[in-house]
């Protein structure tokens, strides 16, 4: 419930701080005095988007503040989903700043609009015309019926599984546009796979490739070169071996006469090693170099396949092509396994289609059971109200397309005269006809759910006399499980209330400003009379204001 409200530098209000009380309270004001003003502010608590000509001395900020006691109302879980901090006493504030920026506190701590309208959903419901003409949609409509068929839970999984299903037809449809894009691409993609399978392709054999064609293609001048070392280092008179081996015997001699050409000889020895080996590896070479016509062809033949997929593909080496080998094999794959896919989900969503089915069918049932129920309750209520002729024509026929909220398509009809037709509300149902059946409405549902504060924002408008005593009974008796507010132009309502406020304009120092008082028993007697007889009171109308509040 809302146990007090602090309203600063908004529109007429300088500084305005209430507290209020649990039951039912009334608010009553002559026309312009500021009542708007106070239910606006109240809406930047509950998320509204701010206006800086709101403010009402522009170079300072507006605050507005309210405490509300929530620990009847099961909202730990949601204050744990938003991340707020939960208190038994919740205090919610909201700041505009001059420069039009505006801010919003849970507990001082800062929250977004989108989280501090889904908690002001859960505090408050404030009625005005716009809401009772949401009286008219579907989706409101059901909301009643399933709040006392008790559908809660049934709603929460059904919305799960549906959100599930949605999921699986998205993939379904995803596999299907793949399927029939990859089927354009298949047997280009499939023969682009097979050239790189058959290039039979490995890391660095490029390179590889590229050596030995020098080497085949230059074969001649290589054994020329080759026998011509050969001769150089071999030769008996004249060659590299025979003179190392005349210098390493001149060291040897010389040897022991000092460490000096004992280093010299073994310089010279390590060389002539050194040399001998390399005189055996280009006998070898020599050995194994043959002209290889076929060789060469087979070589000059795979590195133009490499140089032309190199060029097809616009790679810069074997190892891109090998990559882009495994990435056409999984195109291939995914494609010629898309069939197993698709049939794989079809099958998840007729099982879900089941599930769904029999979640909805129980919805169906459990709304079907509650309508003659609903139907009395309303067109009692509604008798009381001055409409004995008001009937409801409400039906459930189940579809066959899921929606958001089962399968039911719901007919909502009403006729206020014997003898009319069966209509939609919004059809047949006038303005002040529409504000009874919503109050109706808001009494059923308090029997059956938790409603957060409600604040009735003239819902009594062209009523008057014994229906608004009865409109006045009705939220009496709500207020025995909620906090109810009623703005009120009618005394017979407002003598109702437990706690009774009176906004009005007040000039200080040529300013007028906007102020809320709690009435006592005396003002509320003066108030009242007011309201009956007008500025000048009369006795009967005092007496007739006594008579009302007691």
């Amino acid at each position: 419930m809302l146990t007090s409200l602090t309203i600063k530098n908004y529109a007429l209000i300088d500084n305005l701080q209430i507290d209020f009380n649990d039951g039912f309270s009334t608010i009553t004001g002559e026309t312009g005095a500021g009542k708007s003003i106070l239910l606006g502010g109240l809406a930047l608590i509950l998320g509204k988007r701010a206006d800086l000509s709101s403010l009402k001395n522009a170079s300072e900020k507006c605050v507005v503040e309210a405490v509300f006691k929530v620990s009847n109302y099961h909202l730990e879980e949601f204050f744990k989903e938003q991340d707020f901090d939960f208190e038994a006493q919740t205090i919610i504030r909201r700041e505009i700043l001059p420069s039009g920026k505006s801010r919003a506190f849970v507990n001082d701590s800062p929250v977004n609009l989108n989280s501090l309208q889904l908690l002001g959903e859960k505090l408050i419901d404030i009625h005005s015309q716009h809401q009772t003409l949401e009286l008219t949609s579907n989706e409101f409509q059901f909301q009643v019926i399933d709040a006392l068929a008790n559908n809660i839970s049934e709603l929460e999984t059904y919305q799960a599984e549906f959100k599930n299903y949605k999921t699986l037809m998205t993939e379904l449809n995803t596999l299907i546009a793949l399927k029939a894009e990859a089927i354009k691409e298949h047997d280009y993609n499939t023969f682009l796979l097979n050239e790189l399978v058959e290039a039979n392709l490995n890391e660095g054999e490029f390179e590889q490739l590229e050596e030995a064609y020098e080497t085949l293609s230059n074969i001649e001048a290589i054994k020329e070169k080759l026998a011509e070392a050969h001769q150089l280092m071999g030769s008996d008179e004249v060659g590299i071996l025979a003179a190392l081996t005349n210098l390493k015997n001149a060291f040897q001699k010389l040897s022991g006469f000092s460490s000096k050409y004992d280093e010299l000889y073994r310089r010279t020895n390590s060389s002539l090693i050194e040399m001998d080996d390399l005189f055996n590896e280009v006998n070898d070479l020599q050995d194994t170099l043959d002209t290889d016509p076929q060789r060469l062809e087979a070589v000059d033949a795979k590195l133009k396949i490499i140089h032309n997929l190199l060029q097809k593909h616009t790679a810069s080496d074997v190892q891109e092509l090998i990559a882009i080998k495994r990435q056409l094999e999984e195109k291939v794959f995914v494609t010629e396994n898309l069939d197993g896919n698709i049939l794989n989900k079809e099958n998840q969503i007729a099982l879900k289609i089941k599930e769904l089915d029999a979640i909805s069918t129980a919805i169906h049932n459990k709304r079907t059971e509650i309508i003659p129920k609903l139907k009395s309750q309303l067109e009692n209520i509604l008798s009381g109200l001055g409409m004995p002729n008001a009937q409801f024509k409400i039906e459930i026929v189940l579809g066959d397309s899921f929606l958001a909220n089962g399968k039911d398509h719901l007919y909502f009809l009403f006729s206020a005269n014997k003898g009319s037709n069966f209509n939609d509300l919004k059809k047949v149902a006038s303005g002040g006809e529409l504000s009874r059946i919503m109050l109706a409405i808001k009494s059923v549902l308090a029997q059956y759910i938790q409603l957060p504060t409600i604040m009735f924002d003239e819902i009594d408008t062209g009523v008057s006399g014994e229906i608004s005593n009865k409109m006045g009974d009705i939220m009496l008796e709500m207020s025995k499980s909620m906090q109810v507010f009623a703005i009120t132009h009618l005394p017979q309502i407002a003598a109702k209330g437990h706690s009774h406020y009176k906004v009005y304009k007040e000039d200080v120092n040529d300013v007028t400003q906007t102020k809320l008082m709690k009435l006592d028993y005396d003002a509320r007697i003066v108030e009242i009379a007011q309201m009956l007889g007008g500025k000048d009171l009369s006795s009967s109308a005092i007496a007739h204001a006594k008579e009302l509040l007691n």
